[in-house]
């Protein structure tokens, strides 16, 4: 039997709660049987695996590496996540990196199957690396089965904070958030864009992008979301978005937005 995680209020005072929890719950987490299995079965295979063939072949090993990165969805497309793998990301015009989201270029270079002669699977602190990333994100997908905004909050916080401490620049940067559908969805909700938003010339969603984040922040950058405060107003704001979406499903469009304003105006 797989430990529930424990929410019990939603919006920003759950949130709270989570946060208060978080490091207890998710070391609980981790001690249930089936995750130690998947993480012995990983250590112990991990370091012979040198292809890309060879790890899209075993449907575990597989399960676990996509897991780590948010993409267990793709568990079936072994002929397009092996082409992911053995793209070459130091180019800029891999496979991978040409994909609109970053998360599969973050997979290839993880495991360096099309970069060296030798992948990073032999690397002996490689497992180590793998299983605190997968662990971190298997406790996510437990909470995201109680209240998925806080999955998206707890990605997002995660993926801001290495996306704006990245050499890449301010373009690339909110270029790599509109790719990210998780991360997106709360960026989007957060900055109190409509859905719509997306359909806009590129140009044009960022240019609407730095001038939301300067009105919001006071800052037109990714980079400033290495504040951690930043990060957390911005959860703080989608949960609220994201509560009043909720509600305003059982009550009239104009209460709704209404409703949302003025909490919004709080943080």
């Amino acid at each position: 039997m797989s430990l529930a995680v424990s929410v019990p209020l939603g919006g920003v005072a759950g949130w709270e709660f989570l946060k208060r929890t978080e490091a207890r719950q998710s070391s609980a987490f981790g001690m249930q049987r089936a995750i130690q299995r998947d993480e012995a079965y990983f250590r112990e295979r991990i370091g012979g695996v040198r292809t890309a063939e060879a790890l899209v072949s075993d449907r575990r090993l597989l399960r676990i590496s996509l897991e780590a990165f948010g993409l267990e969805a793709d568990v079936n497309a072994r002929a397009f996540i092996r082409k992911v793998l053995e793209s070459r990301t130091l180019s800029t015009d891999s496979f991978a990196g040409k994909l609109v989201d970053p998360r599969y270029r973050e997979l290839s270079q993880a495991f360096g199957f099309g970069d060296f002669s030798v992948p990073r699977t032999v690397i002996s602190s490689f497992a180590d690396g793998m299983m605190a990333r997968w662990k971190e994100r298997r406790f996510e997908a437990a909470v995201g089965s109680v209240n998925n905004d806080f999955r998206l909050a707890m990605n997002a916080r995660r993926e801001l904070a290495g996306l704006a401490g990245s050499n890449a620049g301010e373009n690339t940067k909110w270029l790599r958030i509109l790719g990210n559908a998780p991360l997106w969805q709360v960026v989007r909700q957060g900055m109190n864009l409509p859905a719509s938003f997306g359909s806009l010339d590129i140009d044009q969603q960022l240019s609407g992008l730095k001038a939301r984040a300067t009105s919001i922040f006071g800052d037109a950058s990714v980079s400033q979301f290495r504040d951690g405060t930043k990060v957390e107003r911005l959860v703080q704001r989608f949960l609220v978005t994201a509560s009043a979406s909720e509600v305003g499903a059982t009550t009239s469009p104009a209460l709704t937005i209404l409703q949302q304003s003025r909490l919004l105006r709080r943080v």
